[in-house]
């Protein structure tokens, strides 16, 4: 395996005139030589089929793709599945040359219904790409039972006891928080049908506000051996260890969140000034200084782990292709290092409220934590008080009837 050439591929057949630019296209996206080689050998193999069903790439449907991965199962032990066509047929289908798939599922009502939503979340609202995604995951079952039950268009007749009903079955069974995000996502979606002239009447108001009693709760950051086992939990001397450092300082000194972090790019770096440009919630955008251990962890990732590739995120897959971590991977990078150093279940999300706890311990006030934590209101950063156990102590007050020290 590790003396194929890509230069010695042999093709034949109707993908014959596109190697050269595949063979580029497969560097450009990182793969190491002997990958590109075997990838090469995949289109070689799919070319010389091809000629002998006497079709081109033109007929390269979902249909076609299929019956030859049965074929090359038949003859093959790598690369037995269409995921290992993706890189060959994503560029066959960026030249047009190959019809781009159809998806079953985005023809049908509910989730066309679910497309227009989500634009109208992003355009009207501005909410970015994963909340709009979250309101769409939990609207989903609305869609699907009420409002097109077995594919049939009921929107226009939708009243006040469909949702009241649709609710009533599904919220005693929910924990709170998940009872919270359907009404939320439901009460959003009837705004959106009034609003589009979908539905006659407002039902909004029909869905039950869930009980939610603020700052009931206490957030949970993270000790300092905490945050140093979860460092250590990485391999600094890898590629993958250099990047989950970076992303985890990053996480816990700026309470960054999940998709800020990937959604970072290089030019967000001003390195003279020392300071990042971060691409929040609702469209905002704000600029924080850049920490010395931030800043060294990223240079460090940038030098000795970041692998060559055209994108321009500050963090990119460890494998090719090498394109930009999604949020969840950023998730995923937290949990598996919190597993190695035996944390258990530790959530991304614990690494901003540990960002916020730490400032505020440090001395900081609240308005100054809001405004690390880029919160609309100081009313949202209130509850990182409840951990300071010093502030507390200074506004106790002893209990009535109750005796001095003792």
């Amino acid at each position: 395996m590790g003396n194929l050439d890509p230069d010695r591929v042999r093709f034949t057949g109707p993908l014959e005139p596109f190697v050269p630019g595949l063979r580029e296209e497969l560097a450009r996206l990182g793969y190491a030589r002997t990958s590109t080689a075997t990838l090469l050998q995949l289109a070689a193999h799919l070319s010389r089929w091809l000629e002998a069903l006497g079709v081109g790439p033109g007929d390269l449907t979902g249909t076609v793709i299929d019956r030859f991965v049965v074929e090359r199962r038949r003859r093959y032990t790598n690369y037995r599945s269409v995921a290992g066509l993706a890189p060959i047929l994503g560029y066959l289908r960026g030249l047009g040359v190959t019809p781009v798939p159809v998806s079953v599922v985005a023809v049908l009502p509910a989730e066309v219904l679910l497309e227009r939503f989500a634009q109208y979340l992003a355009g009207q609202w501005a909410l970015t790409g994963p909340v709009v995604v979250a309101y769409c995951h939990w609207v989903r079952p609305f869609t699907q039972v009420v409002l097109f039950p077995d594919g049939v268009d009921r929107v226009g007749v939708l009243t006040a006891a469909d949702v009241s009903r649709f609710l009533a079955a599904r919220l005693p069974v929910m924990s709170r928080k998940s009872a919270q995000m359907t009404t939320c996502s439901v009460r959003s979606l009837l705004r959106f049908l009034h609003a589009q002239g979908l539905i006659p009447s407002p039902l909004a108001d029909v869905v039950p506000a869930v009980a939610s009693w603020r700052l009931s709760g206490l957030p949970q950051a993270l000790s300092a051996d905490q945050v140093q086992a979860l460092l250590g939990a990485c391999d600094r001397t890898s590629a993958v260890g250099r990047r989950d450092v970076a992303v985890i300082t990053m996480l816990r000194r700026l309470g960054l969140r999940c998709a800020e972090v990937a959604g970072l790019e290089l030019s967000d770096i001003d390195w003279s000034a020392g300071t990042l440009t971060i691409h929040g919630k609702g469209a905002r955008t704000d600029r924080l200084p850049l920490p010395v251990d931030v800043g060294e962890a990223v240079v460090e990732y940038l030098r000795h782990g970041r692998p060559r590739t055209a994108a321009r995120t500050v963090f990119v897959r460890a494998v090719a292709p090498f394109t930009p971590l999604e949020p969840v991977s950023v998730t995923c990078i937290v949990a598996r290092a919190a597993r190695r150093a035996g944390l258990g279940t530790v959530h991304a999300h614990r690494l901003r409220h540990t960002a916020a706890s730490e400032t505020l311990n440090a001395g900081a006030s609240l308005q100054e934590v809001a405004q690390l934590m880029r919160h609309a209101s100081v009313a949202t950063t209130v509850i990182y008080a409840k951990t300071d156990r010093n502030r507390l102590a200074q506004i106790a007050r002893p209990w009535p009837g109750a005796g001095g020290p003792r």
